[in-house]
């Protein structure tokens, strides 16, 4: 169930990429997808009742959590955080020359 709930996450990325005109509406939309995909790795390591990856000397491991999609989210997220800002940035230089976020106007502005 709240593995569809990722996918209706990133639908609504992917809806606000391919259907918005506005450059702001896209970046926010591709961080949305982002974090959708983010969310869904750190389900799939999930288990209910699950002990953190922590060993002791005279413990036996019997329903640990995997910590592997946790650090490779992690590793996503500074990723994905440098991402934005290097998107944000064009989009910024992008509004000084052409003075809109619109696509359709930067299209026809070409020069």
């Amino acid at each position: 169930m709240i593995y569809l709930l990722c996918l209706v996450l990133f639908s609504i990325g992917l809806y606000c990429i391919l259907v918005k005109r506005n450059l702001i509406k896209i970046i926010i939309g591709l961080v949305i997808m982002e974090y959708a995909v983010n969310l869904a790795f750190i389900l799939f390591g999930y288990r209910l009742g699950g002990r953190a990856p922590i060993l002791a000397q005279d413990q036996t491991i019997k329903n640990m959590v995997d910590p592997l999609p946790q650090a490779l989210v992690l590793t996503a997220i500074v990723i994905g955080l440098a991402t934005t800002a290097l998107i944000v940035a064009i989009a910024v230089r992008i509004y000084d020359r052409y003075k809109t976020f619109d696509i359709t106007k930067i299209r026809r502005l070409k020069g």
